[in-house]
């Protein structure tokens, strides 16, 4: 009978070198806190996980425009909000001025209106007209009330015809642009009919009243216009908002499949190190005792 120990060290060997594979592969787990260093070593969950993160850019590149369109529905509530008041005031001050027939510091509050309505229209973000309709200038020409006497209000607006869309969902858009020459021009027909009938002294004659009546009519008929748009608005920015919310869920829901088929269980993986680390020692412990075997030994 044949006494050796080579099979044996060769047995040991190979338990010892799965053992320090597994013990590396462990520490891996726990130093990145991934079960695996890419997506092929994830074997029939590949697929699955691939898709997950493919849905998941979708969703965060949806929600990234739904907060990027909701911060220019604000701005566009902030400019149409603005013509709003303006438009509001000064058709208070029309209708006092009326009814007193006294024209102190109308003229004022009339260019003052103007020039908050002017500003509102050639708003802005970004360097960009909001209410540009895709053109780059300024979408509203007149400097001063006076320069609306006379002038065709379809020469005032340069605008463009393009309305701004944006894709916040799945073959979901959005229009959301708002044109100057659909805002302002009802506001301007009632300036233009001011800017006619000026200047104004400390008393109203006849004929500016009656233009004052003219132009209050036409005041309100714009700001009723006005008050449409901004309802659009808003109820875009309701939209915006949910669009968010639900982007948001969905990504929350496709990072815990993600983290539950990548992310290891670092409590598991420490008890799986640990006993690794005990299994090797035993190894090394049984290869030295073989090693240290002679002939003699099985003679006695």
């Amino acid at each position: 009978m044949r006494v050796a120990t080579i099979p044996l060290q060769k047995t040991t060997m190979d338990a010892i070198r799965r053992s320090q594979e597994a013990l590396a592969d462990t520490q891996a787990q726990l130093s990145t806190g991934k079960k695996a260093p890419d997506l092929a070593s994830l074997g029939t969950e590949a697929v699955r996980t691939l898709s997950a993160h493919s849905m998941l850019a979708r969703q965060e590149s949806q929600g990234q425009v739904a907060q990027r369109l909701g911060t220019t529905l604000s701005l566009y509530d902030a400019n149409i909000s603005s013509i709003e008041e303006q438009g509001m005031d000064l058709s208070q001050r029309l209708l006092t001025a009326i009814g007193t027939r006294e024209g102190a510091g109308l003229g004022e509050a009339i260019e003052s209106a103007f020039a908050q309505v002017r500003s509102a229209l050639n708003g802005e973000e970004a360097g960009i007209p909001l209410f540009g309709g895709g053109s780059d200038s300024a979408p509203f020409k007149p400097q001063k009330l006076e320069d609306l006497v006379g002038l065709d209000l379809s020469d005032a607006f340069t605008n463009g015809n393009a309305r701004a869309t944006a894709r916040v969902g799945d073959r979901l858009d959005m229009e959301y642009g708002v044109l100057a020459s659909d805002l302002g021009t009802g506001m301007m027909k009632a300036f233009a009919t001011l800017a006619a009938a000026g200047p104004f002294g400390d008393t109203i004659t006849e004929e500016q009243s009656a233009a004052l009546a003219e132009a209050h009519t036409q005041l309100e008929s714009a700001l009723t216009n006005v008050r449409a748009i901004n309802a659009d608005n808003g109820r875009r920015q309701a939209q915006a908002e949910t669009l968010v919310t639900r982007s948001d869920e969905r990504a929350l829901v496709l990072q815990d499949v993600i983290s539950r088929n990548e992310d290891a269980d670092l409590g598991q993986v420490a008890i799986d190190l640990a006993q690794q680390q005990t299994v090797l020692k035993a190894s090394y412990s049984v290869f030295s005792q073989l090693n240290s075997l002679t002939l003699l030994d099985y003679l006695r």
